[in-house]
């Protein structure tokens, strides 16, 4: 099936490794023109280095830690210097943050900041540029509506959820879509290191009807179709993606 999305624009945050690797090689074997941003640059070159080996264009890659001051700013200039405009905003820079009572501000500043404010800010940074096309796509990977105890990175991920929809209803009419993913197990570096591979395969048989963790490319399928004009339509929603390991019914 043709997308229609080759020779658009894209940015994609956290692609150095697991969901956002996945996605921005996808993005760039359907013939997206990418910019990548992460922390490690050796990582991001092994991305950029794979969407060159499926056919892609060579991307883009900005090294940046999006908590510094400044991140911002950098990531949202050098992407528009070098893409002239992107069309196409992933928003999958984040970490869990598991709290407790004594949790310090501090903490709470840094866990919000990381998993809320900064995608808030680089969609705002970007947008004019899609507003001037008359086309954009904002996909924000989330998380779950279902936290086991306080966890910074769950707040601000429902704190996205709310502010996409609330975005959606401002943008729809300058042709730019606002939705969100919220995956469940994709393996990742992450859950390799959280989950032990006892407790992986005790949770594929007992808690996720599919059977098994899903992959980084599971999310990257969904996504590749929401930036297209076949999603013309969706906008304001939260797609879970996660074998069916939730029981919430949205």
């Amino acid at each position: 099936m043709d997308l229609g999305i080759k020779g658009k624009t894209a940015l994609v945050t956290g692609a150095s490794s697991g969901i956002g690797r996945g996605i921005a090689i996808a993005l760039g074997r359907e013939g997206v023109q990418v910019a990548i941003t992460a922390r490690r640059r050796d990582l991001l070159q092994e991305t950029a280095k794979e969407i060159s080996n499926v056919g892609g264009m060579s991307p883009i890659v900005i090294e940046c830690d999006l908590l510094q001051e400044g991140a911002v700013g950098k990531i949202a200039d050098t992407a528009l210097k070098e893409l002239k405009s992107v069309a196409i905003l992933i928003n999958n820079a984040g970490g869990s943050r598991s709290f407790d009572l004594d949790t310090t501000e501090e903490q709470w500043e840094e866990a919000l900041t990381l998993n809320f404010t900064r995608q808030r800010q680089l969609a705002r940074s970007l947008l004019n540029s899609m507003i001037d096309a008359k086309w954009g796509r904002i996909i924000n990977i989330t998380g779950k509506s279902e936290p086991d105890g306080i966890n910074g990175a769950f707040c601000a991920k429902a704190a996205m959820h709310s502010w996409a929809k609330g975005m959606s209803r401002e943008v729809g009419k300058h042709g730019i879509t606002v939705n969100c993913i919220p995956p469940g197990r994709i393996n990742s570096e992450q859950i390799l290191r959280n989950y032990s591979p006892e407790y992986r395969e005790w949770q594929s048989e007992n808690e996720i009807p599919v059977g098994e963790y899903g992959q980084p490319e599971d999310i990257a399928n969904l996504v590749c179709y929401l930036v297209s004009p076949l999603a013309r339509y969706i906008t304001g929603t939260v797609i879970p993606v996660d074998g069916g390991l939730r029981r919430y019914q949205f």
